[in-house]
């Protein structure tokens, strides 16, 4: 028994961290990607520089589904610290492709998979003379032996080859020759082992390959982010290293050809959140990055802004928490610490990204709706949208398109106003005041901004009256946010259907490839992805038009199902949570196999993991 598909598998590479393999298996993904089949690639990697295993799952299939699939048809087994684990993690009929040089222990015993031994330490050791050459070329190795293996087209990897090192042309005939050795190794041991192949398709479209971190930071740029107030921390750094490469090339005055924008690390988190918004309370539009740990370091000024109604954009690629977590690990597990940030009575807009065309989009609209809004908008992507490539649309911008600056006096509105202007006075009902950048008017206009309680002018007050019809603006301001905030996307399969999924962020993709699943076995279930908060009211339509929804979220104590019963007071029967929480991306068959059992009345756990109902192998 083995198995037979084309353009549709599960490969894991299983590495040791910092011997040049992520190169190496980046490689191979775009390659497949080069072929027109879309790719959803996965780097799994530890917070250590080098020395600990990681891992690199490619999910391959000409369907485009873009998520974690689950189970594994095919290992190239190259960490021995875990090679028992991967040996054992195939499916059956599954190939496990491992280095030969060394047999492999006697107690790896399966006869429902084939194994494809390559002797790639002795052949580098053949080939290669210098030891950190026979390092990288190991990973070069068994690529070219997948070419083979695959039936993939070679001139699409050797093209890569000579694309990559155009500026160093000495590499270019070594890498290659590291190719054709795996690629005639397996050609001459292990012809028609493989069942598995990768065929030339036109299925990618225009599609591009790009990280979420990248995305983003090009986002802040397009959104006119000028200001970064910064403390790196994984795995948000990205974001502002692609902010400061994308400035470096838009950012410039015409005239003297000097750089329009200024990155500041901060000594912490408070004081890089508390430079954003000082950019945002002087007129530029400014913003920070972080994660969880930096999020609760953060929410002192995030009140502040609050409170005290300065737009900011805080971007906040979640991790595996709590407290330091695994930094290298994904997660959906700062909903709850990202909607109420701070103490007392403070609501927070949040935008949930779900691909890089998502957070391109999302962060420049961020900007846009800080000033509108004039409070703080805070994008929740997380490490696997933020790290790892996608296949994604293209970034699209509209040059037509202006700035919302939102409610912005000008030194002439100051001079015509007929009645005393108040900084904090609601005048269109929509519960937003009017507000100046300093330096506005000589002599009108000037405010003191304050966390404290104060009036409609600003001034300080412990009024219980002024507080109190300031606390109620503010809710009408949450109100109003709605119609700014993006709103869910929304699908009914079949109308009758009184089963229905809400999900949201990177959970999206699995979540849809599970209900297509289930859609083939004649289940069919309504959809609702939320893309923001405050939530919109076709939510509460979309839980009530329902007998059970099915809630799917990356965290241990279902926190966004918390926020949907508190926001709109319902009961929690009907919402039944599946969880995942192993730090890994969610998959779709684990989804699927949740909600099947649920359906048919069984009393199981709602967590996914892979120690949570051993669901990992079908």
């Amino acid at each position: 028994m083995r198995i037979e598909a084309i353009n549709d598998f599960v490969i894991r590479f299983a590495n040791v961290n910092g011997t040049g393999s992520a190169s190496a298996n980046n490689m191979f993904s775009k390659a497949v990607f080069r072929m027109g089949v879309p790719v959803s690639p996965k780097n799994i990697f530890p917070s250590n520089i080098q020395g600990l295993p990681t891992w690199f799952e490619v999910r391959v299939t000409e369907k485009g589904h873009l998520g974690a699939r689950g189970d594994v048809d095919f290992v190239v087994a190259i960490n021995g610290q875990t090679m028992k684990q991967d040996y054992y993690s195939l499916v059956p009929g599954g190939y496990f492709l491992y280095d030969s040089t060394k047999a492999l222990p006697r107690e790896y015993q399966r006869d429902d998979i084939i194994e494809i031994g390559i002797p790639l330490t002795q052949m580098t050791i053949d080939n290669y003379a210098n030891p950190r050459q026979r390092q990288l070329f190991k990973n070069i190795i068994y690529v070219g032996a997948l070419a083979y293996l695959f039936d993939m087209e070679f001139q699409v990897l050797t093209q890569m080859v000579e694309d990559q090192f155009a500026k160093k042309q000495k590499l270019i005939a070594p890498n290659i020759g590291a190719l054709e050795l795996g690629f005639n190794y397996a050609k001459t041991h292990f012809e028609g082992v493989c069942g598995i192949s990768v065929q030339r398709r036109d299925n990618v479209g225009d599609s591009i390959m790009i990280d979420g971190n990248s995305a983003t930071g090009l986002g802040a740029v397009y959104g006119g982010a000028t200001v970064v107030g910064w403390y790196p921390i994984t795995p948000s750094t990205s974001v502002v290293e692609a902010f400061e490469k994308y400035s470096k090339k838009f950012r410039v005055e015409e005239n003297t050809g000097k750089h329009k924008f200024a990155i500041l690390q901060a000594e912490d988190e408070l004081a890089a959140i508390g430079m954003a918004i000082g950019a945002n309370w002087n007129g530029a539009r400014g913003f920070t990055a972080t994660s969880g740990p930096g999020l609760s370091l953060m929410s002192e000024f995030l009140g502040l802004a609050y409170f005290a109604e300065i737009p900011v954009v805080l971007i906040d690629v979640q991790r595996s928490g709590p407290s330091t977590g695994m930094p290298t690990r994904t997660q959906q597990s700062d909903i709850i610490s990202a909607a109420y940030a701070s103490h007392g009575d403070t609501k927070h807009v949040l935008l949930l990204p779900c691909d890089p065309a998502e957070c391109f989009e999302m962060t420049a609209q961020a900007f846009d709706l800080a000033d509108r809004l004039q409070t703080p908008i805070i994008i929740l992507s997380d490490l696997d949208l933020g790290m790892n490539d996608h296949m994604s649309r293209p970034l699209v911008w509209d040059d037509s398109r202006c700035y919302d600056r939102g409610k912005v006096l000008t030194a002439d509105d100051l001079d015509n106003m007929q009645t005393r202007w108040g900084r904090y006075k609601d005048v269109d009902g929509d519960g937003i005041g009017y507000r100046t950048y300093p330096g506005t008017h000589p002599t009108k206009g000037s405010y003191f901004t304050r966390g404290s309680s104060h009036d409609e002018f600003a001034a300080y007050t412990e009024d219980s009256g002024k507080y109190e019809e300031n606390m109620q603006r503010l809710v009408l301001k949450w109100e109003t946010a709605k119609e700014y905030a993006p709103k869910p996307q929304i699908k009914f399969r079949d109308k009758s259907s009184k089963v229905g999924a809400i999900f949201f962020g990177t959970s999206t993709h699995a979540t849809y490839e599970a209900i297509d699943g289930l859609e083939e076995e004649g289940i069919k279930l309504n959809t609702c992805r939320i893309k923001s908060f405050p939530f919109h009211n076709d939510i509460k339509e979309f839980i009530d038009q329902h007998d059970t929804i099915f809630l799917i979220e990356q965290n241990r104590d279902a926190q966004m199902r918390t926020l949907i019963i508190n926001e709109f007071n319902i009961g929690t029967e009907k919402l039944k949570s599946i969880l995942n929480i192993d730090g890994m991306p969610i998959r779709a068959r684990r989804i699927k196999r949740k909600i099947e059992k649920m359906l048919n009345g069984e009393q199981v756990s709602p967590f996914t993991t892979a120690n949570s109902g051993k669901e990992e192998v079908a």
